[in-house]
């Protein structure tokens, strides 16, 4: 009807004047659909997956030390993989004041059928997003940060001057914290990752994510090898540097693939590997199509230690950077080790 937004506009200044408070107004009129946040998924048939078993479930996050921390997010403007993805271990993560920071914006150039990012092209770098960074890992009292980011193939370098430019911050700001980096692939951005190595993070992280096989349906626009090799030029370039790797299994592999990966990456010299179980996001993303139990992840985890990594995670719940800083502690203890 005519003239209704200005008299609701009306009602609710007026309300505010006289009451001394906020008043939230609702549109239930417009027309205009909210942007989807996987446009390119909209039309997909629903891909259904098996019930969830037991031992995947979690508890839903509720305690302080959540609180506190998603404050301090909130207050420096900052959006983390936790949320974006969402993660099922933000909750005991965030009570424990860990947090895993996206930096260049929320939204991926890529459309990977695995992953719950926002998808579409993403706006300009924040200037300021490194500074930010950096306090927040102050106020958090962070012994070990990660920083991850979305794919950004809208940017020359693919944002790699600015994952060195977080490093360098960081450094400044809290020079005792080790920093752990899970970077894009950089495919075709020569010279990125030799700027990303030049910044010295103490660990370098790149997931392959799955199988060759199943990249054409997960991950369409990366290339198998190629992140092989990025891995390996990191250490290269400077073998100080931890290597480290991820799978998600789940996604219609077979175990032989599986322990193929594996020696990929020891080829590499990659020193951690983590596996977890795909778990997915909305029915319009890649089906689970088979939940593996954990007694089969305790064996990969045996198999991938006799295949001389250093560190491996696998477990259902098993993420890139879950429980990281206690992680990189025995990543050091294990490196010391086997060099007496």
């Amino acid at each position: 009807m005519p003239g209704c937004g200005s008299l609701a506009d009306g009602i609710a200044r007026g309300f505010a004047e006289t009451h001394h408070t906020m008043v939230t107004l609702i549109d239930t009129i417009s027309q205009t659909p909210l942007r989807p946040r996987h446009p390119e998924k909209v039309n997909r048939p629903d891909a259904v997956s098996p019930p969830k078993p037991d031992w995947i479930r979690v508890r839903a996050p509720n305690a302080r030390g959540y609180a506190d921390t998603r404050n301090i997010v909130r207050e420096n403007g900052l959006v983390t993989v936790c949320e974006e993805a969402g993660c099922p271990n933000s909750g005991e993560c965030w009570d424990k004041k860990h947090a895993t920071f996206m930096i260049m914006g929320d939204t991926c150039t890529r459309a990977c059928a695995f992953c719950n990012v926002k998808t579409g092209m993403p706006g300009a770098l924040d200037a300021g997003e490194p500074e930010h960074v950096a306090e927040a890992t102050f106020k958090l009292g962070l012994n070990h940060i990660v920083i991850t980011s979305v794919d950004r193939d809208d940017l020359g370098d693919g944002g790699a001057g600015h994952f060195a430019q977080t490093i360098r911050a960081i450094r400044a700001r809290c020079p005792t914290t080790t920093i752990e980096i899970l970077t894009p692939d950089f495919l075709r951005k020569d010279g990125a990752l030799e700027v990303v190595v030049a910044a010295r993070p103490d660990v370098f992280n790149h997931n392959l994510e799955t199988v060759p096989s199943r990249y054409l349906s997960v991950r369409p626009g990366a290339r198998y090898f190629h992140s092989i090799r990025l891995l390996q030029r990191v250490k290269e370039m400077d073998p100080t540097i931890f290597t480290k790797s991820g799978i998600m299994v789940g996604l219609g592999e077979e175990r032989h693939e599986v322990m193929q990966v594996m020696d990929d990456l020891r080829s590499a010299e990659v020193d951690f590997l983590t596996i977890g179980q795909y778990l997915q996001p909305t029915r319009k993303h890649h089906a689970v199509m088979r939940y593996i139990p954990p007694d089969e992840f305790a064996g990969l985890e045996k198999v991938a230690y006799t295949k001389g990594f250093l560190m491996v995670s696998a477990s259902p719940l098993t993420r890139s950077s879950h429980h990281a800083g206690e992680d990189f502690a025995k990543l050091k203890a294990a490196r010391a080790a086997a060099v007496r």
